[in-house]
């Protein structure tokens, strides 16, 4: 009987089918401690996002708020507003805070038609949404 240089036996096929198995099973582990790692140690801060994960991220904590929060709440939430405006009536203050959370145009500019309106009377959240901006423009 003549072998050829490339013939193995069963048993050389069962160790390299074990290694094989072994360098798969360890590919495996070290891309799930890396994947943890990388959620676990990076934060996803809005600064951080481009345009459009900004935009998702607002819609989903936009969905979270609650009424009577704090402006500051809202920040540690969403982060610095897109856009803003404020203004003193008596001894109210009221602040409106932009949040873009949509696109309109691809001109690389934030508009207020791309952004949801958030409404803070003396730095509690009292409204969202364009009925909130109506009433600040009508009062």
């Amino acid at each position: 009987m003549t072998t050829t240089p490339y013939a193995n036996t069963k048993s050389e096929v069962k160790v390299m089918n074990s290694k094989v198995i072994r360098l798969i099973l360890a590919g495996i582990a070290v891309y799930a401690a890396f994947v943890f790692l990388v959620v676990a140690f990076y934060p996803d801060k809005p600064e951080n996002m481009d345009w459009k994960d900004r935009e998702e991220y607002n819609r989903v904590q936009i969905t979270k708020l609650k009424l009577g929060s704090t402006r500051e709440e809202v920040l540690a939430l969403l982060g610095s507003p897109d856009i803003t405006e404020a203004k003193r009536q008596d001894d109210t203050a009221i602040q409106v805070m932009f949040y873009r959370t949509q696109h309109v145009r691809a001109d690389g500019l934030t508009t207020q038609d791309e952004c949801t309106p958030l409404l803070f009377e003396n730095d509690k959240l009292i409204a969202w949404g364009e009925g909130a901006y109506s009433s600040y423009q009508q009062s």
